[in-house]
């Protein structure tokens, strides 16, 4: 397998990339729905929110990694081709995807420096974006946690329209990036 993009199918860097970032996105909503499960204030739930936030910002990290990765080698053709509105809906769902990738780590690291927290990554600790404020931890909390449920609905539309491009309009879209080849 090729490592970058070609014509034919993503390079291993893409697709390493997007499974790689899919499951550390299932992990920081793991993180922080398991949180909920034990005392607030515990050991391990302190830990979990902590994992949540670091794994978070290496979401972030990662997400630069790709975006240099698609400038390098040629995006894969559909076949067959979809209508000129399905593909502009590709690409919006994409950006918002994207956008998503980058709001919600920098929110949450806005969060922990508003609520005056340690930022932790692996051992090093990162620098406060703004100022403690209650108030302004407070909103960031809930454009945070918005945010969380947008993802949750961004996520799914994204594994529906793959299925949905394999199972009903069985074209070449999900085989692009997958790590195997079975076509």
């Amino acid at each position: 397998m090729n490592w970058l993009n070609n014509k034919e199918r993503y390079g291993a860097l893409s697709i390493a990339l997007h499974w790689l970032m899919a499951l550390l996105i299932a992990a920081v909503y793991a993180c922080i729905v398991l949180r909920e499960k034990f005392p607030k204030g515990s050991a391990i739930a302190k830990n979990l929110e902590t994992w949540h936030s670091m794994l978070g910002l290496f979401v972030l990290v990662l997400l630069v990694l790709r975006i240099a990765a698609q400038f390098f080698g040629t995006p894969p053709q559909l076949q067959p081709t979809m209508p000129k509105w399905q593909n502009y809906i590709a690409q919006s769902m994409h950006l918002a995807l994207y956008a998503f990738m980058f709001a919600m780590p920098l929110v949450g690291w806005l969060l922990l420096s508003a609520e005056g927290e340690d930022i932790p990554y692996f051992g090093l600790h990162l620098p406060a974006l703004i100022s403690q404020s209650k108030s302004s931890a407070e909103w960031i909390k809930e454009v945070h946690e918005v945010g969380g449920i947008i993802g949750y609905i961004l996520i799914g539309i994204h594994a529906f329209a793959a299925l949905y491009h394999h199972y009903f309009l069985r074209d070449n879209c999900l085989w692009h990036m997958l790590p195997w080849r079975a076509k």
